[in-house]
């Protein structure tokens, strides 16, 4: 555990970092992409050269003989929902950042972006249980708070259940909001449950993931210990149907994520550890946009 100077100046950092992307970059791209639950009619007015003329009212427009548009305002306020896969795979790192790090930059910056646009923001870190709720609240002190929890926070379990974490969100989730999964998603039996979250909620994807997860090298026999059941094994790498069979395992996982999410409509982003995940997001947001 770092001492309460050493989390301070790891937030501050973050916030330094993430609040500057959030303000030049992802700002008005956030705006764009989720733009509210919709807009509400609010008034007619008189038509002005250059308003959009799918928005003339026919009908107060043949009663005055001249043409007249309907107003709209955007319902703005909006809910995000950060979910967070704290499992023990997410420790695995070998470049210049663990996954868990970069986890915490990508949320820092969405939260960040979420705030600029005045929207609450809710986290939920997840293991094989829900291990820490934070209520969707405003304001920068509640997303120093989420920071604070992503840098320091301790799971009790190891192993990952994305399905009992959806249903959990689902459950306090009773309004329809934007949800960000942050993962690198080696998990089972969740393609039901996402189903049924995503179309009620505008869920995005988010995996994080390292280079050397996707293949095992050739060292010899090397012990190897499961992050996410503690189990220590002996692995024969120089056999190239160990590595074969481990490559084709970690692609079947990578799959079964993509094929989830886009069956159910949601949205998926892929960022490896040493690329930029501004790059990535960023593109993802236009595309929606």
């Amino acid at each position: 555990m770092s001492t309460t100077k050493d989390l301070l100046k790891k937030v501050r950092k973050i916030e330094i970092k993430t609040r500057r992307l959030s303000d030049h970059i992802f700002g008005g791209e956030y705006h764009s992409t989720f733009k509210g639950r919709g807009m509400t009619f609010s008034e007619v007015r008189q038509y002005h050269f250059g308003d959009d003329v799918r928005n003339i009212d026919w009908n107060v427009t043949a009663r005055y003989n001249e043409p007249f548009v309907k107003v709209f305002e955007e319902e703005r306020e909006l809910t995000m929902m950060l979910m967070v896969d704290v499992s023990g795979s997410e420790m695995f790192g070998t470049d210049q950042q663990f996954k868990n790090e970069v986890v915490t930059e990508i949320a820092a910056t969405l939260a960040f972006s979420a705030t600029q646009n005045n929207d609450k923001i809710g986290l939920i870190l997840f293991s094989d249980k829900v291990e820490l709720y934070i209520p969707p609240k405003k304001g920068r002190s509640h997303v120093l708070r989420i920071i604070r929890e992503l840098i320091e926070f301790e799971p009790e379990s190891k192993q990952t259940n994305l399905a009992e974490a959806l249903k959990f969100m689902q459950n306090v989730m009773k309004k329809k909001a934007i949800v960000f999964v942050l993962s690198d998603f080696i998990a089972d039996d969740y393609h039901h449950t996402m189903k049924i979250v995503a179309g009620k909620h505008d869920v995005t994807g988010i995996r994080i993931y390292d280079k050397r997860e996707e293949e095992i090298p050739n060292l010899g026999v090397v012990q190897m210990q499961d992050e996410e059941t503690g189990e220590y094994m002996l692995v024969n790498t120089s056999s190239k149907k160990v590595r074969l069979n481990y490559a084709k395992y970690y692609q079947e996982k990578v799959n079964y994520y993509k094929e989830s999410f886009n069956k159910a409509g949601a949205g998926t982003i892929d960022c490896r550890v040493d690329e930029s995940y501004v790059k990535k997001m960023l593109g993802y947001f236009k595309r929606r946009g």
